[in-house]
């Protein structure tokens, strides 16, 4: 069977996350239903990551097994058609190989968080930022920050259900802006790891944001991380700041170089 892979854009904040839930709306049932509309019968779609409820994507990758050999194009231009109205969107489509898998195959993830500041409330980015009403202080936050680039233990900025196997991973990068927005600020927190463990975006950024607002020091954050226990975290930010923005492979699959054929 001809295996897809999808480059898919999605507001998680009607969701209630990216798995396909029983009673529940997700992302991942939305897309099957779509296909189903295509090739009738039931379909299974593996994703590079399982974005928690209410969190969104720029570039999520999915990969599926087809009966039919489509043309990229006019796969998912149709898929965009049946996935109306949901905020829902096939940004680009490839045939891919056999082996190829949207999450093992997968080499890096990147996500970003919007931090809005700023006292009138959000309109335009409502759902889209998390709110604070004070600015935060930009270089104290890359301070703290800095204490958890590398390979370490993320005990302490991981979700107590997480099922991962060993809280032990290695965080490339973590890189904050700074810009400037009509009466306030905006603050973007970019993250880039190979995986990470359930919750630890939103553990870091929240943790992160007191260091910001001064409720912590810089030098709190590593303290925290070496403790080793969940209960030294900061607060775990809200979700609808967060994207999944970008997956790395080997190759990449919406080349035209790299398709198969």
């Amino acid at each position: 069977m001809p295996r897809y892979a999808f480059k898919i854009e999605y507001d998680g904040g009607p969701f209630a996350g990216w798995q396909r839930q029983a009673d529940q709306p997700s992302v991942q049932g939305v897309v099957e239903a779509a296909l189903a509309r295509l090739e009738p019968g039931s379909h299974t779609i593996a994703a590079a990551g399982r974005t928690d409820a209410g969190v969104h994507a720029t570039a999520q990758v999915a990969t599926a097994d087809l009966a039919k050999d489509w043309d990229p194009f006019r796969l998912s231009e149709a898929l965009n058609f049946h996935l109306k109205p949901a905020p829902v969107s096939i940004l680009a489509c490839a045939r891919v190989e056999e082996d190829f898998h949207a999450r093992f195959s997968a080499i890096e993830r990147r996500y970003l968080f919007r931090l809005m500041q700023r006292r009138a409330p959000a309109t335009h980015d409502r759902g889209l930022v998390w709110q604070v009403l004070n600015p935060l202080d930009v270089q104290a936050m890359r301070d703290g920050a800095a204490h958890l680039v590398g390979h370490h233990d993320f005990t302490t900025f991981r979700s107590s259900i997480c099922q991962a196997a060993s809280p032990v991973k290695t965080l490339d990068e973590i890189r904050i802006e700074e810009i400037e927005i009509p009466h306030g600020r905006e603050y973007r927190f970019h993250l880039r790891a190979r995986s990470f463990l359930h919750n630890q975006v939103r553990s870091i950024v929240g943790t992160l944001e007191r260091v910001g607002a001064g409720a912590w020091a810089p030098e709190q954050v590593r303290e925290a991380l070496l403790a080793r226990d969940r209960a030294a975290c900061g607060p775990v930010c809200p979700p609808q700041g967060l994207y999944l923005c970008g997956v790395g492979y080997p190759s990449d699959p919406f080349e035209p170089a790299h398709s198969p054929g």
